[in-house]
């Protein structure tokens, strides 16, 4: 049984086990674990409840039985009570336990805040206006002499803007040091993929001259061994590409693209950056508009709830770091941070987020706004047609998660419309 208040935006809930039910768990946790205590003279799993607990202490059951009581009735509250939301796990703020009486267990847990939704007529924000402008035009025509550009090899001294071929071994204290050697390594002098000052040194190198290049480990290097260190790389220089871009013509746009002139090439890079610039404006619009109704609207945040929003996203960062072969610890360390820092920093937008995610939560159900499967599969089709595929053969392929990502894009489109219309 329980009895249920609330006390400063917190659940408070008294859970009362009589000492019948909490002995069937207790009873219940000995069978579970009876086979990890070993006692002399009974095999594994064999020896009796009254023997263990003399070995182990009357209590040795104790735990799993009112972890097992406390979570059957904190669920079974729940249950019944779906009105409750919990923003966190429950904390225990007291306990006893007797054997005449039971046990009981104050349960204290923060509550998911009340969020009042602001206007959301009136609002200020409007789109950007989309020019594509010459230089992003040149840009993309750099982009395309780069991708087909030539190596041609020279026997000239390296110079920044070549590609140098060496090899290198380096060493700190005059020991070598692991990863700090390689043979015909590419290097495209000034694009300062090395540490700084290494390609500096290359520069004005000849074919087959061999130097010594000083250099100093920065002190937030990822190699904790090497951090400020002093290192010497003796470098010999193999070989040297200069780079040559095509000239830009027609004949160079008709061999190399799917158009006849470069006329018609800037035509449809104009009409294509356009489609991508609206779609960005759009959606920092749609962006703008909505944190304007979250600056409008009041949620006071536990801290508890702010908390776990920080931690997950760590966690996510984590995750996608480790899908680049390294480690949180070896991040925070190059970058000269610490784990408490990178928290703190993060929970600013721990709180935007959260704040962001519940208004608009109270805006879909204030409002009974909701999506069906034809906006969904509408979605579907927009992504597939960006990428020139098959629509069907993209949704069998869906897992849940991908649905579910579509449902959103989605739901955010009727939101994003819903808003628009207030503000005609």
């Amino acid at each position: 049984m329980y009895t249920y208040k609330t006390e400063n935006k917190q659940g408070v809930l008294k859970v009362q086990v009589n000492a019948q039910d909490f002995e069937k768990e207790v009873e219940k946790s000995y069978e579970k674990n009876k086979a990890k205590y070993k006692v002399q003279g009974f095999r594994p799993g064999k020896a009796p409840r009254k023997v263990i607990e003399q070995h182990y202490g009357d209590t040795v059951f104790f735990d799993d039985a009112f972890e097992a009581c406390v979570q059957n009735e904190y669920s079974q509250f729940l249950k019944q009570n779906p009105q409750v939301k919990p923003a966190d796990y429950p904390t225990i703020d007291e306990n006893s336990f007797t054997v005449d009486n039971g046990l009981e267990v104050t349960l204290r847990f923060d509550l998911m805040p009340e969020v009042t939704l602001g206007s959301i007529k009136g609002l200020t924000s409007k789109p950007r206006k989309v020019k594509i402008d010459d230089k992003m035009i040149e840009q993309e025509i750099k982009a395309l002499q780069e991708h087909n550009a030539r190596f041609v090899e020279s026997q000239s001294p390296a110079e920044n803007g070549d590609y140098a071929t060496i090899d290198f071994v380096g060493s700190v204290d005059g020991v070598k040091f692991e990863g700090g050697s390689a043979q015909d390594y590419r290097l495209e002098l000034g694009s300062h993929t090395f540490i700084e000052g290494f390609e500096e040194q290359v520069v004005g190198m000849k074919i087959g001259q061999q130097k010594d290049v000083k250099v100093t480990f920065p002190t937030n290097y990822q190699a904790e061994n090497l951090k400020g260190k002093a290192a010497v790389f003796a470098v010999t220089l193999k070989k040297v590409e200069k780079k040559q871009l095509p000239e830009v013509n027609d004949k160079f746009i008709s061999d190399t693209t799917e158009f006849e002139s470069l006329q018609a090439y800037k035509e449809d890079v104009v009409a294509r950056l356009t489609k991508e610039e609206e779609k960005r404006a759009q959606l920092d619009y749609q962006a703008q508009l909505i944190d304007e109704i979250c600056d409008r609207s009041q949620v006071d945040l536990p801290e508890s709830l702010v908390e776990n929003e920080t931690h997950e996203m760590i966690h996510e960062f984590e995750h996608r770091l480790s899908h680049q072969g390294m480690k949180l610890e070896d991040y925070l360390s190059y970058i000269g941070s610490d784990y408490q820092k990178f928290h703190d920093e993060r929970k600013d937008t721990a709180r935007k987020n959260l704040k962001t995610r519940l208004v608009l939560q109270k805006l879909i159900a204030q409002n009974k706004i909701s999506v069906s499967g034809q906006d969904v599969d509408a979605k579907i089709k927009e992504y597939a047609a960006q990428y020139s595929l098959d629509a069907e053969e993209v949704k069998k392929g869906l897992s849940q998660q991908d649905y579910l990502y579509f449902n959103n894009q989605a739901l955010m489109d009727k939101i994003f419309e819903f808003i628009k219309a207030q503000n005609k």
